[in-house]
């Protein structure tokens, strides 16, 4: 009996892993070679944000030009549920309190003009134990908007902000 229910344990625990193995894959994004993750890491979270990108004007060899500040937006479940938010560091924060903060890697355009360009990023540290503990790096994919404004910004108006409104797909990846 015991060897029966032994069995039955294991091959549920195989047939998890082979599902969880095969739902990675199989929500794994198409990205360019450049922004791929290392080989050893798997997707653990997939994200989609909503917010803007905030430039501000700055004053460069006598002319002015808006520079990228921060961006600033919530983070969203596959289900649209508010999963956390998305702000300057770059960093990314979870409703359970955990945070993750990342530097850029790679940068390929996007394939909208009219979009900013993907990233991939690797993690540079963690605060809290929750979902975000575990990230190592980090895509920003399937941008919409976001880019700055292509009208320069007035020399009398040095550190205006304005905000772009943008869209991103992000996906998370750890170690096995």
């Amino acid at each position: 009996m015991q060897r029966v229910t032994r069995h039955r344990f294991l091959l549920g625990a195989f047939i998890l892993l082979v599902e969880s193995v095969a739902h990675s894959v199989a929500n794994s994004p198409s990205a360019p070679k450049a922004l791929q993750p290392p080989k050893d890491q798997v997707l653990i979270l997939h994200l989609n944000a909503k917010g803007q990108q905030i430039y501000v004007c700055e004053a460069a060899a006598g002319d002015s030009a808006w520079k990228f500040k921060a961006p600033q937006a919530n983070l969203y479940a596959e289900s649209g549920e508010l999963f956390g938010r998305h702000f300057a560091g770059p960093t990314w924060e979870s409703n359970d309190g955990s945070r993750v903060v990342g530097k850029v890697m790679a940068s390929a355009p996007s394939p909208d003009s009219d979009a900013i360009p993907w990233l991939l990023l690797t993690a540079t540290s963690h605060h809290g134990a929750g979902v975000f503990s575990k990230v190592q790096s980090i895509q920003r994919l399937n941008t919409k908007g976001g880019v700055a404004p292509s009208a320069g910004c007035s020399a009398q108006n040095q550190k205006e902000e304005t905000q772009v409104p943008y869209e991103a797909s992000y996906y998370f990846y750890g170690t096995r």
